[in-house]
Protein backbone atom coordinates (compact mmCIF):
# COMPACT_ATOMS: atom_id res chain seq x y z
CA UNK A 1 0.00 0.00 0.00
CA UNK A 2 1.50 3.16 -0.96
CA UNK A 3 2.14 5.73 1.70
CA UNK A 4 3.10 9.27 2.02
CA UNK A 5 5.47 10.56 5.34
CA UNK A 6 4.75 14.20 6.91
CA UNK A 7 7.12 15.83 9.07
CA UNK A 8 6.29 18.32 11.36
CA UNK A 9 6.76 20.02 14.58
CA UNK A 10 4.86 19.90 17.82
CA UNK A 11 5.62 22.50 20.52
CA UNK A 12 9.73 22.63 18.96
CA UNK A 13 9.55 18.67 19.08
CA UNK A 14 9.95 16.51 16.17
CA UNK A 15 7.22 14.42 14.88
CA UNK A 16 6.60 12.65 11.70
CA UNK A 17 2.99 10.93 10.16
CA UNK A 18 2.56 8.50 7.76
CA UNK A 19 -0.29 7.02 6.11
CA UNK A 20 -2.24 5.51 3.30
CA UNK A 21 -2.28 8.04 0.24
CA UNK A 22 -5.88 7.22 0.57
CA UNK A 23 -6.83 7.45 3.92
CA UNK A 24 -9.82 9.25 5.07
CA UNK A 25 -9.41 12.77 5.67
CA UNK A 26 -10.73 12.23 9.50
CA UNK A 27 -8.40 9.62 10.05
CA UNK A 28 -5.48 11.97 9.12
CA UNK A 29 -7.03 14.85 11.17
CA UNK A 30 -7.32 12.29 14.13
CA UNK A 31 -3.90 11.12 13.47
CA UNK A 32 -1.96 14.91 14.02
CA UNK A 33 -4.96 15.44 17.18
CA UNK A 34 -3.02 12.71 18.79
CA UNK A 35 0.09 13.58 17.90
CA UNK A 36 -0.64 17.05 19.62
CA UNK A 37 -2.00 15.66 22.23
CA UNK A 38 -4.85 17.71 21.85
CA UNK A 39 -8.60 17.74 23.26
CA UNK A 40 -11.32 15.93 20.84
CA UNK A 41 -12.72 19.85 20.34
CA UNK A 42 -9.76 22.03 20.34
CA UNK A 43 -8.98 23.54 17.26
CA UNK A 44 -5.57 22.53 15.74
CA UNK A 45 -4.27 24.24 12.58
CA UNK A 46 -0.74 23.12 10.29
CA UNK A 47 1.35 25.99 9.09
CA UNK A 48 3.55 25.43 6.11
CA UNK A 49 7.29 26.76 6.35
CA UNK A 50 6.29 30.54 5.03
CA UNK A 51 3.66 30.66 8.04
CA UNK A 52 0.59 30.01 5.99
CA UNK A 53 -2.08 27.38 7.15
CA UNK A 54 -2.57 24.35 5.13
CA UNK A 55 -5.51 21.91 5.17
CA UNK A 56 -4.95 18.99 7.56
CA UNK A 57 -5.90 16.13 4.97
CA UNK A 58 -4.57 13.16 2.65
CA UNK A 59 -3.61 15.40 -0.08
CA UNK A 60 -1.05 16.99 2.25
CA UNK A 61 2.13 17.47 0.16
CA UNK A 62 5.17 14.47 1.59
CA UNK A 63 8.04 16.95 3.40
CA UNK A 64 11.71 16.67 4.54
CA UNK A 65 12.93 16.41 7.51
CA UNK A 66 14.55 20.12 6.93
CA UNK A 67 11.34 21.44 5.77
CA UNK A 68 9.04 20.88 8.21
CA UNK A 69 5.32 21.86 9.19
CA UNK A 70 4.30 23.16 12.08
CA UNK A 71 1.24 21.69 14.38
CA UNK A 72 -0.13 24.14 16.91
CA UNK A 73 -3.48 23.94 19.35
CA UNK A 74 -4.81 27.40 18.41
CA UNK A 75 -8.06 26.73 20.51
CA UNK A 76 -7.40 24.83 23.60
CA UNK A 77 -9.47 23.98 26.81
CA UNK A 78 -8.15 25.53 30.01
CA UNK A 79 -10.74 23.83 31.82
CA UNK A 80 -10.28 20.60 30.72
CA UNK A 81 -8.19 19.30 33.37
CA UNK A 82 -10.26 20.76 36.38
CA UNK A 83 -13.35 18.66 34.23
CA UNK A 84 -11.59 15.00 34.41
CA UNK A 85 -10.73 15.64 38.28
CA UNK A 86 -14.05 16.64 39.22
CA UNK A 87 -15.47 13.80 37.19
CA UNK A 88 -13.12 11.41 38.70
CA UNK A 89 -15.13 10.78 42.03
CA UNK A 90 -18.29 10.09 40.17
CA UNK A 91 -16.92 8.23 37.29
CA UNK A 92 -14.86 6.05 39.66
CA UNK A 93 -11.79 7.10 37.12
CA UNK A 94 -9.72 9.69 35.60
CA UNK A 95 -11.44 10.96 32.82
CA UNK A 96 -8.37 13.36 31.33
CA UNK A 97 -5.80 10.73 32.37
CA UNK A 98 -8.39 8.09 30.04
CA UNK A 99 -8.48 10.26 27.33
CA UNK A 100 -5.01 11.08 26.88
CA UNK A 101 -4.28 7.29 27.03
CA UNK A 102 -5.95 6.66 24.09
CA UNK A 103 -4.86 9.41 22.37
CA UNK A 104 -1.20 7.60 22.70
CA UNK A 105 -2.83 4.66 22.04
CA UNK A 106 -4.67 5.48 18.88
CA UNK A 107 -1.10 7.99 17.57
CA UNK A 108 1.23 4.29 18.81
CA UNK A 109 -1.51 2.37 16.35
CA UNK A 110 -1.05 4.83 13.40
CA UNK A 111 2.39 5.43 13.38
CA UNK A 112 3.82 1.64 13.77
CA UNK A 113 1.32 0.08 11.95
CA UNK A 114 1.39 3.14 9.07
CA UNK A 115 -2.10 2.13 8.10
CA UNK A 116 -5.44 2.09 10.77
CA UNK A 117 -6.31 -1.17 11.15
CA UNK A 118 -9.34 -2.90 9.80
CA UNK A 119 -10.98 -3.67 13.28
CA UNK A 120 -10.93 0.30 13.53
CA UNK A 121 -12.25 0.82 10.44
CA UNK A 122 -15.23 -1.84 11.28
CA UNK A 123 -15.41 -0.15 14.76
CA UNK A 124 -16.07 3.50 12.62
CA UNK A 125 -18.50 1.60 10.49
CA UNK A 126 -20.51 0.49 13.07
CA UNK A 127 -20.74 3.91 14.86
CA UNK A 128 -21.95 5.67 11.66
CA UNK A 129 -24.40 2.92 11.53
CA UNK A 130 -25.72 3.80 14.72
CA UNK A 131 -25.59 7.56 14.47
CA UNK A 132 -27.60 7.13 11.19
CA UNK A 133 -29.86 5.02 12.87
CA UNK A 134 -30.52 8.08 15.48
CA UNK A 135 -30.71 10.92 12.88
CA UNK A 136 -33.11 9.02 10.43
CA UNK A 137 -35.58 6.87 12.82
CA UNK A 138 -38.41 8.85 14.41
CA UNK A 139 -39.40 6.42 16.93
CA UNK A 140 -36.88 5.25 18.98
CA UNK A 141 -38.64 3.60 22.02
CA UNK A 142 -35.62 1.19 23.02
CA UNK A 143 -33.81 4.10 24.31
CA UNK A 144 -36.82 5.80 26.04
CA UNK A 145 -36.53 8.90 23.28
CA UNK A 146 -39.12 10.17 20.14
CA UNK A 147 -37.93 12.38 17.60
CA UNK A 148 -39.48 15.23 15.65
CA UNK A 149 -38.54 14.85 11.69
CA UNK A 150 -40.94 17.38 10.51
CA UNK A 151 -38.57 19.27 8.55
CA UNK A 152 -41.02 20.52 5.95
CA UNK A 153 -39.48 20.27 2.63
CA UNK A 154 -37.10 22.30 1.47
CA UNK A 155 -36.44 24.41 -1.83
CA UNK A 156 -34.16 23.60 -4.08
CA UNK A 157 -30.99 25.67 -4.27
CA UNK A 158 -30.89 28.06 -7.56
CA UNK A 159 -27.41 26.67 -8.39
CA UNK A 160 -25.97 23.57 -10.29
CA UNK A 161 -25.40 21.27 -7.06
CA UNK A 162 -27.43 19.06 -4.72
CA UNK A 163 -27.93 21.45 -1.62
CA UNK A 164 -30.80 23.08 -0.93
CA UNK A 165 -30.81 26.52 -0.38
CA UNK A 166 -31.80 27.19 2.96
CA UNK A 167 -29.24 24.93 5.77
CA UNK A 168 -31.42 21.69 6.64
CA UNK A 169 -32.19 21.39 10.25
CA UNK A 170 -29.74 18.23 10.38
CA UNK A 171 -26.58 20.64 8.85
CA UNK A 172 -27.74 23.08 11.56
CA UNK A 173 -27.65 20.90 14.64
CA UNK A 174 -24.21 19.33 13.78
CA UNK A 175 -22.46 22.26 13.16
CA UNK A 176 -24.22 23.82 16.37
CA UNK A 177 -22.99 21.27 18.42
CA UNK A 178 -19.43 21.61 17.13
CA UNK A 179 -19.80 25.44 17.81
CA UNK A 180 -21.20 24.70 21.86
CA UNK A 181 -17.81 22.14 22.43
CA UNK A 182 -15.52 24.84 21.02
CA UNK A 183 -17.38 28.22 22.12
CA UNK A 184 -15.20 27.68 25.70
CA UNK A 185 -12.10 27.28 24.42
CA UNK A 186 -9.22 30.20 24.56
CA UNK A 187 -7.92 31.21 21.47
CA UNK A 188 -4.09 31.42 21.09
CA UNK A 189 -2.89 35.25 21.47
CA UNK A 190 -1.23 34.66 17.79
CA UNK A 191 -4.62 34.04 16.16
CA UNK A 192 -6.24 36.80 18.04
CA UNK A 193 -3.84 39.10 16.71
CA UNK A 194 -3.86 37.25 13.19
CA UNK A 195 -7.39 38.40 13.45
CA UNK A 196 -6.79 41.92 13.55
CA UNK A 197 -5.44 42.06 9.95
CA UNK A 198 -6.70 42.07 6.21
CA UNK A 199 -4.12 39.27 5.86
CA UNK A 200 -6.66 36.83 7.38
CA UNK A 201 -7.31 33.73 5.45
CA UNK A 202 -10.62 32.17 5.68
CA UNK A 203 -10.42 29.61 3.79
CA UNK A 204 -9.02 27.07 6.50
CA UNK A 205 -11.53 27.54 8.74
CA UNK A 206 -14.80 25.59 9.19
CA UNK A 207 -18.03 27.33 10.33
CA UNK A 208 -18.17 26.51 13.87
CA UNK A 209 -14.82 27.42 14.20
CA UNK A 210 -16.05 31.10 12.45
CA UNK A 211 -18.46 31.42 15.06
CA UNK A 212 -15.71 30.26 17.79
CA UNK A 213 -13.56 33.79 15.99
CA UNK A 214 -16.72 35.92 15.61
CA UNK A 215 -17.18 35.12 19.66
CA UNK A 216 -13.63 36.05 20.30
CA UNK A 217 -14.10 39.46 18.55
CA UNK A 218 -17.23 40.51 21.10
CA UNK A 219 -14.93 39.31 23.62
CA UNK A 220 -12.00 41.54 22.55
CA UNK A 221 -13.93 44.25 21.50
CA UNK A 222 -14.89 44.40 25.55
CA UNK A 223 -18.66 44.23 24.02
CA UNK A 224 -19.58 41.33 26.49
CA UNK A 225 -18.43 43.50 29.89
CA UNK A 226 -19.97 46.70 28.30
CA UNK A 227 -23.71 45.46 27.08
CA UNK A 228 -23.81 42.79 30.10
CA UNK A 229 -23.53 40.40 26.99
CA UNK A 230 -24.45 36.59 28.12
CA UNK A 231 -21.89 34.41 26.40
CA UNK A 232 -24.96 31.30 25.78
CA UNK A 233 -26.89 34.51 24.66
CA UNK A 234 -24.02 35.41 22.31
CA UNK A 235 -23.70 31.69 20.81
CA UNK A 236 -27.37 31.73 20.10
CA UNK A 237 -27.55 34.53 18.41
CA UNK A 238 -24.66 33.72 16.21
CA UNK A 239 -25.82 30.28 15.57
CA UNK A 240 -29.36 31.65 14.40
CA UNK A 241 -27.36 33.96 11.94
CA UNK A 242 -25.68 30.92 10.67
CA UNK A 243 -28.46 29.33 9.93
CA UNK A 244 -30.07 31.92 8.08
CA UNK A 245 -27.35 32.44 5.47
CA UNK A 246 -27.81 30.20 2.65
CA UNK A 247 -26.16 27.56 0.03
CA UNK A 248 -25.16 29.76 -1.77
CA UNK A 249 -21.56 30.37 -3.74
CA UNK A 250 -20.50 33.66 -2.61
CA UNK A 251 -23.18 35.60 -0.34
CA UNK A 252 -22.71 32.93 2.62
CA UNK A 253 -21.82 32.60 5.65
CA UNK A 254 -18.03 32.83 4.86
CA UNK A 255 -18.44 35.98 3.07
CA UNK A 256 -20.35 37.42 6.42
CA UNK A 257 -17.26 36.48 8.56
CA UNK A 258 -15.09 38.22 6.08
CA UNK A 259 -16.63 41.15 6.11
CA UNK A 260 -16.90 41.20 9.88
CA UNK A 261 -13.39 40.24 9.92
CA UNK A 262 -12.38 42.97 7.90
CA UNK A 263 -14.56 45.82 9.73
CA UNK A 264 -12.85 44.22 13.17
CA UNK A 265 -9.56 45.08 11.36
CA UNK A 266 -10.10 48.41 10.09
CA UNK A 267 -11.20 48.79 13.84
CA UNK A 268 -7.89 48.00 15.44
CA UNK A 269 -5.89 49.34 12.50
CA UNK A 270 -7.23 52.61 12.74
CA UNK A 271 -7.31 52.71 16.27
CA UNK A 272 -11.28 53.68 16.35
CA UNK A 273 -11.43 52.72 19.93
CA UNK A 274 -9.72 55.78 21.00
CA UNK A 275 -12.24 58.58 18.60
CA UNK A 276 -15.86 56.66 18.93
CA UNK A 277 -18.77 55.21 21.31
CA UNK A 278 -18.17 51.29 22.22
CA UNK A 279 -21.96 51.08 20.92
CA UNK A 280 -20.81 52.70 17.08
CA UNK A 281 -18.59 49.67 17.09
CA UNK A 282 -21.11 47.65 18.46
CA UNK A 283 -23.54 48.54 15.87
CA UNK A 284 -20.64 48.24 12.95
CA UNK A 285 -19.38 44.77 13.99
CA UNK A 286 -23.25 43.28 14.25
CA UNK A 287 -24.24 45.26 11.35
CA UNK A 288 -21.12 43.63 9.58
CA UNK A 289 -22.59 40.18 10.85
CA UNK A 290 -25.83 40.52 9.58
CA UNK A 291 -25.94 42.04 6.22
CA UNK A 292 -26.53 39.23 4.25
CA UNK A 293 -28.70 37.36 5.95
CA UNK A 294 -30.77 34.91 4.05
CA UNK A 295 -29.03 35.98 0.70
CA UNK A 296 -30.69 34.10 -2.50
CA UNK A 297 -27.61 34.68 -4.79
CA UNK A 298 -30.07 37.26 -7.02
CA UNK A 299 -29.51 40.97 -6.82
CA UNK A 300 -32.16 43.87 -6.83
CA UNK A 301 -32.07 44.24 -10.25
CA UNK A 302 -33.20 40.52 -10.72
CA UNK A 303 -35.53 41.07 -7.55
CA UNK A 304 -37.26 43.94 -8.93
CA UNK A 305 -37.42 42.89 -13.10
CA UNK A 306 -38.71 39.80 -11.80
CA UNK A 307 -41.46 41.31 -9.53
CA UNK A 308 -40.48 39.10 -6.40
CA UNK A 309 -42.33 38.86 -3.12
CA UNK A 310 -39.36 41.00 -1.64
CA UNK A 311 -39.41 43.68 -4.71
CA UNK A 312 -43.40 43.70 -4.36
CA UNK A 313 -43.07 43.93 -0.43
CA UNK A 314 -40.31 46.85 -0.39
CA UNK A 315 -41.73 48.84 -2.91
CA UNK A 316 -38.17 47.91 -5.42
CA UNK A 317 -36.21 50.50 -2.59
CA UNK A 318 -32.95 48.28 -1.69
CA UNK A 319 -35.38 45.18 -1.56
CA UNK A 320 -32.55 42.52 -0.31
CA UNK A 321 -31.34 45.22 2.09
CA UNK A 322 -34.08 45.98 3.44
CA UNK A 323 -34.80 41.96 3.92
CA UNK A 324 -31.31 41.38 5.44
CA UNK A 325 -31.92 43.80 8.17
CA UNK A 326 -35.87 42.57 8.49
CA UNK A 327 -34.22 38.72 8.99
CA UNK A 328 -31.31 40.64 11.83
CA UNK A 329 -34.56 41.96 13.75
CA UNK A 330 -36.52 38.86 13.56
CA UNK A 331 -32.98 37.20 14.94
CA UNK A 332 -33.04 39.89 17.77
CA UNK A 333 -36.29 39.76 18.64
CA UNK A 334 -36.22 36.52 20.17
CA UNK A 335 -35.07 37.16 24.14
CA UNK A 336 -32.77 34.01 23.74
CA UNK A 337 -30.80 35.57 21.27
CA UNK A 338 -30.93 39.23 21.59
CA UNK A 339 -27.61 40.22 22.35
CA UNK A 340 -29.03 43.78 23.25
CA UNK A 341 -31.69 42.78 25.85
CA UNK A 342 -29.53 44.47 28.78
CA UNK A 343 -29.21 47.71 27.21
CA UNK A 344 -31.61 50.74 27.88
CA UNK A 345 -34.21 51.77 25.71
CA UNK A 346 -32.38 54.60 24.48
CA UNK A 347 -29.70 52.44 23.26
CA UNK A 348 -31.30 50.34 21.76
CA UNK A 349 -32.97 52.54 19.74
CA UNK A 350 -29.76 53.94 18.93
CA UNK A 351 -27.93 50.51 17.98
CA UNK A 352 -31.34 49.47 15.47
CA UNK A 353 -31.17 52.95 13.81
CA UNK A 354 -27.50 52.74 13.54
CA UNK A 355 -28.00 48.53 12.08
CA UNK A 356 -30.50 50.03 9.71
CA UNK A 357 -28.45 52.66 8.22
CA UNK A 358 -25.40 50.62 7.97
CA UNK A 359 -26.82 47.91 6.25
CA UNK A 360 -28.39 49.92 3.47
CA UNK A 361 -25.56 51.52 2.77
CA UNK A 362 -24.32 47.95 1.32
CA UNK A 363 -26.57 48.33 -1.41
CA UNK A 364 -24.23 49.56 -4.39
CA UNK A 365 -27.24 52.02 -6.51
CA UNK A 366 -26.17 54.33 -3.60
CA UNK A 367 -22.34 53.99 -3.89
CA UNK A 368 -22.29 57.20 -5.29
CA UNK A 369 -24.55 59.52 -3.10
CA UNK A 370 -22.53 57.50 0.07
CA UNK A 371 -19.22 58.26 -1.28
CA UNK A 372 -19.61 61.68 -2.04
CA UNK A 373 -21.49 62.80 0.58
CA UNK A 374 -18.25 61.47 2.65
CA UNK A 375 -15.75 63.53 0.73
CA UNK A 376 -18.19 66.61 1.33
CA UNK A 377 -17.32 66.38 4.88
CA UNK A 378 -13.79 64.91 4.80
CA UNK A 379 -11.79 68.34 4.85
CA UNK A 380 -13.52 69.09 8.46
CA UNK A 381 -13.95 66.04 9.88
CA UNK A 382 -15.23 65.84 13.42
CA UNK A 383 -15.51 62.75 15.41
CA UNK A 384 -17.95 64.45 17.53
CA UNK A 385 -20.55 65.33 15.05
CA UNK A 386 -22.92 62.55 14.65
CA UNK A 387 -23.76 62.88 10.90
CA UNK A 388 -19.84 62.75 10.30
CA UNK A 389 -19.40 59.36 12.29
CA UNK A 390 -22.67 57.92 10.75
CA UNK A 391 -20.94 59.01 7.24
CA UNK A 392 -17.71 57.00 8.21
CA UNK A 393 -19.77 54.07 9.74
CA UNK A 394 -21.46 53.91 6.28
CA UNK A 395 -18.28 54.00 4.74
CA UNK A 396 -16.58 51.55 6.73
CA UNK A 397 -19.16 48.99 6.16
CA UNK A 398 -19.25 49.63 2.29
CA UNK A 399 -15.26 49.14 2.55
CA UNK A 400 -15.57 45.86 4.50
CA UNK A 401 -18.23 44.41 1.83
CA UNK A 402 -15.97 44.50 -1.13
CA UNK A 403 -12.65 44.01 0.46
CA UNK A 404 -11.52 41.16 -0.95
CA UNK A 405 -9.03 42.30 -3.07
CA UNK A 406 -7.03 43.90 -0.16
CA UNK A 407 -6.48 40.63 0.65
CA UNK A 408 -3.32 38.04 -0.35
CA UNK A 409 -4.28 37.25 -4.09
CA UNK A 410 -4.56 33.21 -2.92
CA UNK A 411 -7.52 34.61 -0.55
CA UNK A 412 -8.77 37.41 -2.82
CA UNK A 413 -8.83 34.99 -6.03
CA UNK A 414 -11.17 32.35 -4.33
CA UNK A 415 -13.82 34.64 -3.76
CA UNK A 416 -13.87 36.09 -7.21
CA UNK A 417 -14.69 32.66 -8.81
CA UNK A 418 -17.54 32.22 -6.16
CA UNK A 419 -18.88 35.73 -7.03
CA UNK A 420 -19.22 35.10 -11.13
CA UNK A 421 -20.44 31.80 -10.28
CA UNK A 422 -23.44 33.60 -8.99
CA UNK A 423 -23.42 36.31 -10.95
CA UNK A 424 -23.44 33.65 -14.07
CA UNK A 425 -26.33 31.75 -12.50
CA UNK A 426 -28.25 35.19 -12.58
CA UNK A 427 -27.31 36.37 -16.08
CA UNK A 428 -28.73 32.34 -17.20
CA UNK A 429 -31.64 32.44 -14.99
CA UNK A 430 -32.86 36.11 -16.72
CA UNK A 431 -32.06 34.65 -20.24
CA UNK A 432 -34.46 31.92 -19.61
CA UNK A 433 -37.23 33.89 -17.87
CA UNK A 434 -36.84 36.40 -20.55
CA UNK A 435 -36.04 39.34 -18.33
CA UNK A 436 -33.05 42.24 -19.07
CA UNK A 437 -29.83 40.49 -18.92
CA UNK A 438 -27.46 42.20 -16.42
CA UNK A 439 -24.16 43.17 -18.53
CA UNK A 440 -21.63 42.58 -15.67
CA UNK A 441 -22.92 39.35 -14.71
CA UNK A 442 -23.19 37.49 -18.70
CA UNK A 443 -21.45 34.64 -18.96
CA UNK A 444 -21.30 35.59 -22.55
CA UNK A 445 -19.26 38.96 -22.46
CA UNK A 446 -17.60 39.49 -19.35
CA UNK A 447 -14.18 37.48 -18.55
CA UNK A 448 -12.67 36.92 -14.80
CA UNK A 449 -9.78 39.56 -15.33
CA UNK A 450 -12.61 42.22 -17.30
CA UNK A 451 -14.98 41.66 -14.46
CA UNK A 452 -12.93 43.01 -11.70
CA UNK A 453 -10.27 45.85 -13.74
CA UNK A 454 -13.02 48.26 -14.34
CA UNK A 455 -14.45 47.61 -10.59
CA UNK A 456 -11.48 47.95 -9.14
CA UNK A 457 -10.53 51.36 -10.98
CA UNK A 458 -13.37 53.11 -10.51
CA UNK A 459 -14.95 51.52 -7.37
CA UNK A 460 -12.71 50.40 -5.30
CA UNK A 461 -9.71 52.26 -5.66
CA UNK A 462 -11.94 55.80 -5.41
CA UNK A 463 -13.31 54.23 -2.20
CA UNK A 464 -10.57 53.25 -0.18
CA UNK A 465 -8.36 56.23 -1.20
CA UNK A 466 -10.72 58.22 0.58
CA UNK A 467 -10.99 56.38 3.90
CA UNK A 468 -7.13 56.42 3.75
CA UNK A 469 -7.08 60.33 3.55
CA UNK A 470 -8.99 60.53 6.21
CA UNK A 471 -6.57 57.43 7.93
CA UNK A 472 -3.38 57.45 6.38
CA UNK A 473 -2.07 54.34 7.29
CA UNK A 474 -4.86 52.40 5.14
CA UNK A 475 -2.61 52.68 2.08
CA UNK A 476 -0.32 50.37 2.88
CA UNK A 477 -2.63 47.50 4.81
CA UNK A 478 -5.82 47.89 1.71
CA UNK A 479 -4.81 50.18 -1.00
CA UNK A 480 -1.12 48.87 -2.05
CA UNK A 481 -2.93 44.99 -2.12
CA UNK A 482 -5.71 46.57 -4.15
CA UNK A 483 -3.32 48.21 -6.62
CA UNK A 484 -1.39 45.11 -6.92
CA UNK A 485 -4.53 42.91 -7.69
CA UNK A 486 -5.18 46.00 -10.53
CA UNK A 487 -2.34 45.24 -12.10
CA UNK A 488 -2.48 41.35 -11.78
CA UNK A 489 -5.77 41.19 -13.80
CA UNK A 490 -4.47 43.92 -16.27
CA UNK A 491 -1.79 41.41 -17.12
CA UNK A 492 -4.54 38.49 -16.68
CA UNK A 493 -6.88 40.49 -19.34
CA UNK A 494 -4.00 41.56 -22.21
CA UNK A 495 -2.84 37.93 -21.85
CA UNK A 496 -6.37 36.64 -23.06
CA UNK A 497 -6.26 39.03 -25.56
CA UNK A 498 -3.27 38.08 -27.05
CA UNK A 499 -4.68 34.45 -26.72
CA UNK A 500 -7.60 35.47 -28.49
CA UNK A 501 -5.59 37.39 -31.21
CA UNK A 502 -3.74 34.30 -31.92
CA UNK A 503 -6.09 31.84 -31.98
CA UNK A 504 -7.66 34.40 -34.95
CA UNK A 505 -4.54 34.63 -36.31
CA UNK A 506 -4.24 30.89 -36.98
CA UNK A 507 -7.56 30.56 -38.40
CA UNK A 508 -6.81 32.28 -40.43
CA UNK A 509 -3.29 31.12 -41.57
CA UNK A 510 -5.58 27.83 -41.77
CA UNK A 511 -7.50 29.25 -44.46
CA UNK A 512 -4.91 31.08 -46.49
CA UNK A 513 -3.07 27.65 -46.76
CA UNK A 514 -5.71 26.12 -47.37
CA UNK A 515 -7.01 27.93 -50.61
CA UNK A 516 -10.06 28.07 -52.51
CA UNK A 517 -10.89 24.72 -53.62
CA UNK A 518 -9.85 23.95 -57.99
CA UNK A 519 -12.64 23.15 -59.88
CA UNK A 520 -12.35 19.64 -61.60
CA UNK A 521 -11.75 19.87 -65.37
CA UNK A 522 -15.39 19.53 -66.69
CA UNK A 523 -17.35 21.18 -63.93
CA UNK A 524 -19.73 23.77 -64.98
Amino acid sequence: METKIIYFTVNGKPEQAEFPVDCPAQDVKDLFRAAAEAGPHDILKLYNPKGSIINISQNLEPNSPSCCYKLEVVAADCNSEPLGVELAGALGFDLSAMEKRLQGLEKKILIESGETPAVVYEMKKQVDSFREKLESVEHLSWLGLFKDLSEGTHKPSPFYHKRSLHKTKKECEHVREKFLQMSSLEVSEEVRQYLKTPTFDNWQWEDAEIMVLLQVMYTDLDFIATFNIEPEVLQLFLFEVYSRYNNIPFHNFKHCFCVTQMMYGLIWLTDLRSEMDSIDLLIMLTSAVCHDLDHTGYNNAYQINARTELALRYNDISPLENHHCAVAFEILEKAESNIFRNVSMDQYKRIREGIIKCILATDMTRHNEILNKFKSILPTFDFTNKDHRDVLMMILIKVSDISNEARPMEVAEPWLDCLLQEFYNQSDMEKLEGLPVTPFMDRDKVTKPSSQTGFIRFVLLPLFIELANLFPCLEHHIISPVRKALDYYTEMEKALEREKQNRTQSRADSLTDTGPETPKPGAQ
